[in-house]
C-alpha cells in the first residue's frame, strides 16, 4: 500500500510584483471578508517587529476540523502579503482559490511562494492560475513542493 505524502510548509500569497497595491485592500477589508466567508474565524491585530507595521493574524476553519492559520500585512498603496503557516498543499489550495475568486478584484492578481522553495534558493513568487478549482490549484501547489524534493 502506498501513501501519498502531503508535507506541511508555509505558503505566501502576493499581488503582482509590478503592482503591489493591485488587491486594493486593507486589513479591515480582509478581516471583513474572512468573517463573511468562514464560520467563527479567530482574528487579531498586532504590531509586527519584523515588518514594523500592524498585521492581522487569523485562524479559519476550511472544513470540519480543518483549521489553518496565517498572517497578513496590507499597507496602502503598494504592499500586501498573506502567509499561511504549517499547511498542506490541499489547505493552501483551498485558501488560494478563495483568495483569488472571492477577495482580490481580478483572478490574475495572485502570486504564491513557499518557505520550502525559499529555503532552496527560489525566492520569486509564481503566478497562481486565473482559473481552476480547489483540486487543480492544490495539485499545482503539490507539484511546486515536489520540485523542491517534497
Amino acid at each position: 500500500m502506498t501513501t501519498e505524502r502531503n508535507p506541511r510548509t508555509n505558503f505566501a500569497f502576493h499581488p503582482p510584483e509590478e503592482d503591489g497595491g493591485a488587491w486594493r485592500a486593507t486589513l479591515q477589508t480582509l478581516e471583513r471578508s474572512l468573517r463573511d466567508a468562514f464560520p467563527e474565524p479567530v482574528i487579531g491585530h498586532r504590531r509586527s517587529g519584523v515588518h514594523e507595521m500592524t498585521v492581522l493574524d487569523f485562524e479559519i476553519e476550511l472544513a470540519s476540523d480543518a483549521w489553518v492559520g496565517g498572517t497578513a500585512a496590507i499597507t496602502a498603496p503598494d504592499y500586501a502579503y498573506i502567509t499561511l503557516t504549517d499547511v498542506t498543499a490541499d489547505e493552501a489550495g483551498w485558501f488560494a482559490v478563495w483568495l483569488r475568486d472571492s477577495f482580490v478584484p481580478a483572478p490574475n492578481l495572485v502570486r504564491f511562494a513557499s518557505s520550502l522553495a525559499m529555503t532552496n534558493g527560489e525566492d520569486t513568487p509564481s503566478p497562481l492560475p486565473a482559473q481552476g478549482g480547489r483540486e487543480d490549484i492544490s495539485d499545482l501547489l503539490r507539484r511546486h513542493l515536489e520540485t523542491f524534493g517534497h
